[in-house]
């Protein structure tokens, strides 16, 4: 792929390279690039090598795709802004699996444009935002010839399948990794498709739990009223988890949440959210959640303990007239500011083992984490993207904690040192980990502009 000489200007360019641009981001999203399932390994190899060689032709510096005992790491640079700040910027090019796949309205790697809509998997997250990444340095250095700031780009490929290789990866290159702030390119904007920054990601504690009652299944009428049923048990354990006014009954569990402050709570009641029509999109007779706080507290800035899967006995056609050897449940708690999840994890443990009722074994398993993060809305990255913001969409953006978890922001921040902003332009109802994703267009191109403003926007500043 070769860049077009330099145009007179950046819309200019941007206006020349439109197809072209397009072309290239369509043809990444027909890399199947699923990290969670290792028959598509290949794939994600083919994903990186890709965005790898793309990076290169944009005229990124240093491009390698680094190995990582599992699907490779892209990094890239620009660094030669003297003076300048330097922004390590992240995004991930694997996506999810697309199951169930007779419910899109075209193939999930097949992408379709249709609408001012892009419709393919991983099309909003979060290919999107690495594209628009590319795009906006590409434009800079082909019309410029050299960008306002420093610029270290890093591009993963577990984020969908937790991570595991990253953080050994960061520890390792930490020396080279070094910036006045990470930006996370995984987020999208608000309700309405207002433009947004997420200053707040919840961080995530996973387990399951494991009952263990006969050595197998055993016949009911022989049995019954003699032992503990496993489900009976696992469904009384997870009965006490949480009482009826939604606080989670765990000893402890609040301890270390950092409290909402008078002006947090007035500024997230002031963000346009319609209750009643999001009720009505999950098609669900009443909101319900912990007493005393709003939804979109509960949402972003409140911790939860969700019940993910059950599964044991008998859930064939028909009758089966047993007790069951096994249960188990799946239960993952989300993290909000100085919760850390391996406190809770253990919390979460021990108070299981103290409920759980007698005549049967119960394990409780650790299936990973992530530290949440909170990010000041003063911090100049942010302000210069907020800026950035409404110079090329039109309005200021509003600032939301959201309820899902990205724990590379918290490994930046704790391996790194980094103060981490969470940016993104995807939709806010694309369909992200669902049938029919889809990316706004709109938001695509005006992303690119918003990104290059930002990068005049912070390089404007001294370097850290």
């Amino acid at each position: 792929m070769t860049i077009p000489a330099p145009a007179t200007s950046l819309e200019a360019y941007l206006d020349a390279t439109a197809e072209r641009r397009l072309a290239r981001y369509l043809d990444f999203l027909r890399i199947p690039s699923i990290s969670g399932i290792p028959e598509h390994a290949p794939d994600c190899r083919r994903a990186a090598e890709q965005l790898a060689a793309d990076l290169r032709a944009g005229g990124l510096e240093h491009v390698e795709v680094s190995e990582t005992g599992g699907h490779p790491i892209v990094y890239a640079d620009w660094l030669h802004a003297v003076g300048g700040p330097t922004v390590l910027l992240y995004g991930h090019y694997d996506v999810q699996p697309v199951d169930p796949v007779d419910e899109w309205q075209a193939a999930p790697f097949d992408p379709i444009v249709r609408d001012g809509r892009v419709l393919a998997r991983g099309a909003s997250d979060d290919k999107s935002n690495i594209s628009i990444a590319l795009s906006a340095a590409e434009a800079v250095l082909a019309t410029r010839g050299a960008l306002p700031l420093n610029l270290r780009l890093v591009f993963e490929g577990e984020e969908e399948s937790s991570s595991v290789h990253l953080e050994p990866w960061l520890t390792a290159n930490a020396a080279r990794l070094t910036a006045d702030v990470a930006l996370v390119a995984d987020s999208g904007f608000f309700a309405g498709n207002l433009p947004a920054i997420t200053v707040g990601l919840r961080g995530l504690a996973a387990a399951e739990i494991h009952v263990r009652g006969p050595f197998q299944d055993v016949h009911s009428g022989s049995f019954g009223g003699a032992i503990e049923n496993p489900i009976n048990a696992l469904a009384s354990i997870i009965a006490g988890l949480k009482g009826a006014d939604g606080r989670i009954r765990v000893p402890g569990f609040y301890d270390d949440v950092v409290a909402l402050s008078d002006a947090e709570r007035a500024a997230m009641a002031e963000l346009p959210f319609d209750e009643e029509a999001l009720r009505v999109e999950l098609d669900v007779p009443a909101l319900v959640g912990e007493s005393g706080w709003t939804t979109m507290e509960r949402r972003g800035a409140r911790p939860t303990l969700d019940v993910n899967g059950i599964w044991g006995g008998f859930s064939g056609e028909g009758a089966k007239t047993i007790i069951p050897g096994r249960a188990h449940a799946k239960i993952t708690c989300r993290l909000v500011a100085n919760q850390d999840p391996t406190r809770i994890f253990a919390l979460l443990r021990d108070y299981v083992m103290q409920i759980a009722p007698p005549g049967v074994r119960v394990e409780v398993v650790a299936m990973g984490g992530g530290r949440p993060t909170l990010t000041p809305q003063d911090h100049p990255a942010t302000q210069a993207y907020a800026r950035a913001l409404e110079a090329t969409f039109g309005r200021a953006p509003v600032f939301v904690r959201e309820g899902g978890s990205v724990p590379v922001a918290a490994s930046f921040e704790s391996i790194l040192a980094l103060p981490v902003t969470v940016i993104g332009f995807m939709p806010p109802n694309g369909n992200f980990h669902a049938p029919n994703e889809w990316m706004d267009l709109a938001n695509f191109e005006t992303g690119i502009r918003a990104l290059v403003s930002f990068f005049d926007e912070f390089g404007s500043r001294p370097g850290g």
